[in-house]
């Protein structure tokens, strides 16, 4: 199941989805409690699949510290910047993608990304997670409200992130927009 969560930057969706993931968590413990499985399935897992690309001192000491802050939750993390289709996962798992906007700038802008094709790359990665894992949650950002000129390289960016976002309202069970803090629930479960 996919479930997508957005919102603009510092509104708490980050929080929110990490929150989210072990809610799931527990529920699915709780359920294989009491249909008498708890030894027959494997323990559910909770993944962190972190597609930020580091690139400076300032991204690095950014990522240690998001890695001490999941591993409190016990979210193991994976860092994957392009290919999704090529990470190894689980079905037992409960996959936490952050973030979105990183991973289209990564296939659009990187040395290994698939540049006209990101938005198939990215969809065609989704697709391929979220048959292999328990749950995907999503995170991506509202980056379409600034209204500023913007150069061609850009308005390429978010006219592939705008679409990746389009197929996600189709194909994700639950949508969330978190705005200061508070989850709207635009699509539930």
């Amino acid at each position: 199941m996919i479930i997508f969560v957005t919102g603009g930057s510092g509104s708490g969706k980050s929080e929110y989805a990490e929150q989210l993931a072990v809610r799931l968590k527990e529920k699915e413990r709780k359920r294989r409690r009491e249909a008498l499985q708890e030894q027959l399935l494997p323990e559910p897992r909770l993944v962190y699949l972190a597609t930020m690309e580091p690139v400076d001192a300032e991204s690095l000491q950014r990522i240690r510290r998001h890695r001490v802050m999941r591993a409190e939750r016990q979210f193991e993390t994976r860092e994957q910047y392009t290919h999704l289709e090529t990470l190894a996962t689980a079905k037992n798992e409960i996959l936490l993608l952050e973030c979105l906007s990183n991973l289209v700038a990564n296939e659009m802008f990187s040395p290994g990304g698939r540049k006209c094709q990101t938005a198939e790359a990215v969809e065609k990665g989704i697709c391929y997670l979220a048959k292999r894992c328990f749950h995907l949650i999503i995170v991506g950002n509202n980056i379409f409200e600034d209204d500023l000129n913007y150069d061609d390289d850009t308005l390429e960016y978010l006219r592939q992130t705008a679409r990746v976002h389009r197929f996600l309202g189709e194909r994700a069970a639950q949508i969330v927009e978190v705005i200061c803090g508070i989850p709207v629930e635009w699509r539930k479960l």
